[in-house]
């Protein structure tokens, strides 16, 4: 038990400092707790704790809906999430609800990339910040084109989301490879794509 509290308490510790800093680089609450949600979302959904994973992608879906533009992909989202536990609770046409929805705000996701926010990046050398400095075009350029394959796998993943078989890539599993260390709109970006629970269900 003791070793269990010192692993909870480094956890909150390292929420805090990624809280403050991603409040430093201009996020708002909502865009820290909603992350915060899907995450501990996913993690329940592991654990086979189903309920408290509902509870808090509704809440994270919830949160969307009041505090994200219209076209915001994270809103999509938590709404696949609640596709598959629909699904899986066999409630169909409410998962055919919310993977309508879902598709209805994908469709924008060529716009979204488009208009991202691409901040600096922390370089291991002053060599690999002057490169990027100096081709700062090309590298955006290869990174929306990246996202664009990132957004390609999770709009073949919504379109799956009420089949019987497991969803055709993985995701919440990349996401906590692929989450950036910085906060910006790419950080944004991969949670939308990447903070959808792994199918099949536990």
């Amino acid at each position: 038990m003791r070793m269990e509290a010192k692993i909870g308490q480094k956890l909150e510790e390292r929420r805090s400092l990624d809280r403050r800093a991603a409040r430093a680089a201009g996020w708002a609450r909502s865009d820290v707790l909603w992350e915060r949600l899907m995450e501990d979302g996913n993690t329940s959904y592991l654990a086979g704790e189903i309920a408290r994973a509902r509870s808090l992608f509704r809440r994270a879906d919830l949160l969307s809906r009041f505090a994200f533009r219209k076209t915001d992909l994270r809103r999509a989202t938590a709404a696949a999430n609640l596709a598959l536990l629909a699904m899986r609770d066999g409630r169909h046409e409410r998962a055919r609800r919310h993977q309508r929805r879902a598709i209805k705000i994908w469709k924008h996701a060529p716009e979204e990339i488009a208009a991202l926010y691409i901040g600096p990046r922390a370089r291991s050398s002053l060599y690999h910040l002057r490169m990027e400095v100096r081709h700062r075009e090309t590298f955006h350029n290869n990174l929306r084109a990246r996202f664009s394959r990132f957004a390609g796998e999770t709009e073949e993943a919504l379109h799956c989301l009420t089949d019987p078989l497991p969803l055709p890539h993985r995701f919440h599993a990349r996401w906590l490879g692929e989450r950036p260390g910085f906060h910006d709109d790419t950080r944004k970006f991969l949670a939308a794509c990447l903070l959808i629970i792994d199918h099949p269900v536990p």
